[in-house]
C-alpha cells in the first residue's frame, strides 16, 4: 500500500508555479506533433493524397485551441452546469481546473473539419493520425491526475492500493494509472500497429479509436469514483460511462458504413 504524497507543483517561482499537469499537455502536444509528422509522412508514401508535411504545424493551433475550448464547454455541459450557471465568471477560469476529454474530442473534430476544408483533404485523414498520437497525451494526463490527487478510485482492499490523505485515508485503487496503461500504452500500441500496416485504408484507425478507447474508459471507470457533484447516472452509470458507451456506438456504426463502401 502506498501513501500519496506527491506534489502537483514541480517549480514555483511565487506569483509563477509549474505543474505537472500542465507540463502533460505540453509534452503531450510536442511528443504528437513529432509522431504525427512521421506518420502523415509514412501515409503519403502509400496513398494518393497532396499534402505537404509542414502544413501539419497549422493542424496544431486548430487542436490546441479546439483542446481548451472543447474540453473546457464539455466539462461545463457534461458535468457541472448548474453550477457555471449561476457562477458564470467561473467558466473562464481553467487554471482551476475542470476539462473534460470528450468534450475535447468534440472539439478536436469540429476543429479537425473546419481545417481540412481549408485544406481540401478528407477529414478522416487527419483524424486518423490525431487518433494515433492522442494517446500519448491521454497517457501523460492521467499520470499528471495521479500526482494531483484527483479522480481517485474507489475504497479496495488490494496491495496496490492508495491512500489519497486529501480525500481520506482510505485505500484506494490507482484508477488514473490503470487508465494510463490501457487509453494510453495499450491504445497506442494498438493504432500505431495499425497505422503502419503496410495497407493503409482511410478511417480504420479513426473508428476503432472511438471504440477502444470508450472500451477500455468503461473498464477503468468501474474502478474509479464518480464525479462527486453528478454521483451515478439513474443510479446505475457514472457520466464518463454513458459518453464512452456513445463512443463505442458511433464508432462501431462508423466502422460498419467504411467497410460496406470498401465493398461496393
Amino acid at each position: 500500500m502506498y501513501t500519496h504524497n506527491l506534489d502537483p507543483v514541480l517549480l514555483n517561482f511565487g506569483l509563477l508555479s509549474i505543474r505537472w499537469y500542465s507540463l502533460s499537455y505540453v509534452f503531450g502536444i510536442l511528443l504528437g506533433w513529432w509522431l504525427g509528422k512521421k506518420i502523415i509522412s509514412h501515409i503519403l508514401q502509400k496513398a494518393s493524397l497532396k499534402f505537404d508535411v509542414k502544413e501539419f504545424d497549422d493542424l496544431i493551433t486548430y487542436i490546441i485551441i479546439s483542446i481548451i475550448v472543447g474540453g473546457r464547454l464539455g466539462y461545463i455541459i457534461f458535468y457541472n452546469l448548474s453550477y457555471y450557471i449561476s457562477n458564470p465568471i467561473d467558466i473562464f477560469k481553467v487554471w482551476e481546473g475542470g476539462m473534460s476529454f470528450h468534450g475535447a474530442l468534440v472539439g478536436i473534430i469540429i476543429g479537425t473539419y473546419l481545417f481540412s476544408l481549408k485544406k481540401n483533404i478528407p477529414i478522416l485523414f487527419f483524424l486518423d493520425v490525431i487518433a494515433c498520437v492522442s494517446p500519448i497525451g491521454i497517457f501523460l494526463g492521467r499520470i499528471a491526475n495521479f500526482i494531483n490527487g484527483e479522480l481517485v478510485g474507489k475504497v479496495t482492499t488490494v496491495s496496490w492500493g492508495v491512500i489519497f490523505p486529501a480525500v481520506d485515508s482510505l485505500s484506494r485503487h490507482p484508477s488514473q494509472l490503470y487508465e494510463a496503461l490501457l487509453e494510453g500504452l495499450v491504445l497506442f500500441y494498438i493504432l500505431n500497429k495499425i497505422i503502419f500496416k503496410e495497407v493503409y485504408k482511410m478511417g480504420a484507425c479513426s473508428y476503432l479509436f472511438l471504440i477502444y478507447y470508450g472500451t477500455f474508459r468503461i473498464i477503468s471507470e468501474f474502478f474509479r469514483e464518480p464525479d462527486a457533484q453528478l454521483g451515478y447516472l439513474f443510479n446505475l452509470f457514472s457520466m464518463g460511462t454513458f459518453l464512452s458507451f456513445l463512443m463505442i456506438l458511433v464508432g462501431l456504426f462508423l466502422n460498419i458504413f467504411r467497410k460496406k463502401n470498401e465493398n461496393k
